[in-house]
């Protein structure tokens, strides 16, 4: 028998669709902008470049020496340095250049800074190791000077109600500073700033504080209770360092005098701890 006809299969395929791409995603934040650099004058620049060049050369330097230490061009160098000579910051002497007199300056006021910044960080341990206040004055040129207080809220320091400079008689303080000059220089100042009470328990005369200032020994610490404010009693501790007649002093509210003594002995001995370095910051 004969085989069927079978017609052929016809295979139909699909073409294959393109894949979708899948969607931009948001783009990656943006960096912020830098900071523009900071504006530098480079004049001033080369000129401090000079400056601490010369600082360095204690018998001088010429300006072609100058300027290959500092890399500056020899008519740069050159200009800079009649500048500066004549605002005083260098000088020029024989073709070499030192230091001025207003650079000089500059670096006595930093030294100034420096040596105060050596008494109030001292006073300000002392206070905190004794919990009172700490004082520092020194004797200038015929005056008081209190150069520094340091105090707290819990622990004030005495109110200066009457000027500290015209009472040296009634305080701690001037006693102390009056106590450590001859007997001329005392006499001289009693004369501009006599004797007046202030409270009950003041001195009354001249006399009678000359006397008092006479049997002060040297060394002791200097008390005072309520001679120039009622309610405060003080102590003052001598510092004789060369022809400079100075003094730390602590203060207390009248209720606790029995802490007055202790206290004062305890900061000469701190004081004679570090007498060494404060010897050159006594002045300020």
């Amino acid at each position: 028998m004969a085989p069927a006809d079978t017609a052929p299969v016809q295979l139909h395929t699909v073409p294959a669709q393109p894949r979708s791409a899948a969607p931009p995603g948001p783009p990656p934040p943006s960096a912020p902008p830098l900071p523009p650099p900071p504006t530098l004058i480079g004049s001033v620049q080369r000129a401090m470049r000079l400056l601490e060049t010369v600082a360095v050369h204690e018998y001088g330097a010429p300006a072609k020496q100058l300027a290959r230490e500092t890399g500056l061009a020899l008519p740069t160098t050159y200009h800079l340095l009649r500048t500066l000579v004549h605002e005083g910051y260098l000088r020029r002497d024989k073709g070499l250049f030192f230091l001025g007199e207003a650079a000089e300056r500059l670096s006595s006021s930093g030294a100034r800074q420096k040596r105060r910044s050596t008494v109030v960080d001292a006073l300000a341990h002392w206070r905190d190791v004794l919990g009172v206040p700490v004082y520092y004055a020194v004797y200038r040129e015929g005056e008081i000077e209190v150069m520094c207080v340091s105090d707290t809220p819990g622990n004030p320091a005495v109110e200066e109600w009457a000027d500290f400079r015209e009472t040296g008689h009634a305080h701690a303080i001037g006693q102390c500073l009056l106590s450590q000059l001859d007997e001329e220089a005392r006499r001289d100042h009693l004369d501009r700033y006599p004797v007046q009470p202030l409270t009950p328990y003041t001195v009354r005369d001249n006399h009678s504080l000359l006397r008092r200032l006479e049997r002060i020994r040297r060394m002791e610490p200097v008390t005072e209770r309520q001679e120039y404010a009622l309610g405060a009693v003080c102590a003052a501790i001598p510092l004789t360092l060369g022809t400079t007649a100075a003094t730390m002093a602590i203060s207390l509210p009248a209720h606790q005098t029995d802490r007055l003594l202790p206290a004062a002995r305890q900061l000469q001995t701190e004081i004679g701890r570090m007498l060494g370095s404060l010897a050159l910051s006594i002045s300020m």
